[in-house]
């Protein structure tokens, strides 16, 4: 029996690694996100019950559905032009359209909380686009994304020196590589595609997933991640059932794969492997 205290979102690849050394039943019990885990734990080989609690009682938890893509309103999409002529990528994820260089975050449509008009907004997270307004207010939207765009660029190459603009969204870094060259990792075609669940801040580095065609003209998903993620092939496989294919690629580090992500790879119903 394990009982998750608090934020249970990404405890299923942790529950299995430590709990398959004793090949017995597992119960998982979590006062959140249970339907979310029973619906990852469904995908996967193994004796797992997922149980929710409330207070003193607890009630087997079943499956929830995948969360359906809101889809960006025209008021918002119609920055993607500015976005895109300022230098940066335009991205809808879950609904929201953002500005990213070389995988970084850079600006985000918002709707003023006043007035409910769209706008752009420009910086790296929530507080540092109210820092940048409060400093840079004056200057026009898109020249102000633009200097924003030549200062992090440099630090997104290859090779550039350790910089808070690189350490930052490593995990995104790789899939806008692998965008531009999708045969890097064994695709004929590639496209972003929206995560399982939506990304809460920028710090947290969270695994990003992208959809297309491998070289043998298979459907398949690719899942990014930037350091040792012991959740990864629960969140890989979930974004894979999600995107409705039955394989999915992990881009990872060669030093950043355990054992027990194999193991757990093995045990999943999608095809999974690493490169």
């Amino acid at each position: 029996w394990v009982l998750i205290d608090g934020d249970a979102s990404r405890a299923l690849g942790p529950v299995l690694a430590w709990t398959s050394q004793f090949e017995r039943h597992v119960n998982l019990l979590v006062e959140n996100n249970a339907g979310l885990l029973a619906r990852r734990a469904s995908l996967f080989d193994a004796d797992i019950t997922v149980w929710h609690v409330d207070d003193h009682t607890i009630t087997q938890a079943a499956a929830e559905p995948h969360v359906v893509s809101a889809p960006a309103s025209d008021a918002h999409l119609s920055f993607v032009d500015i976005i895109e002529s300022s230098g940066a990528d335009a991205l809808v994820e879950h609904g929201i359209v953002v500005g990213e260089v070389r995988g970084l975050e850079m600006c985000r449509v918002v709707d003023d909380v006043v007035s409910g008009v769209a706008r752009l907004e420009v910086g790296m997270g929530v507080n540092d686009r109210e820092a940048f307004a409060m400093v840079h207010g004056e200057l026009p939207t898109e020249q102000a994304l633009r200097n924003v765009i030549d200062a992090v660029a440099v630090h997104r190459e290859p090779g550039a020196n350790v910089h808070p603009f690189n350490q930052f969204g490593a995990e995104r870094m790789h899939r806008w590589r692998a965008l531009q060259n999708p045969t890097s990792i064994g695709f004929a075609e590639l496209s972003s595609a929206d995560p399982p669940i939506r990304r809460t801040n920028l710090k947290d580095a969270v695994p990003c997933v992208a959809l297309g065609k491998t070289a043998n003209g298979e459907s398949a998903a690719a899942v990014f991640v930037h350091g040792i993620d012991l959740d990864l092939v629960p969140f890989a496989v979930d974004a894979a059932s999600r995107c409705d294919v039955q394989q999915v690629v992990v881009v990872a580090r060669a030093k950043d794969i355990t054992a027990s992500m194999k193991k757990m790879a093995d045990q999943s119903s999608l095809a999974v492997t690493f490169s």
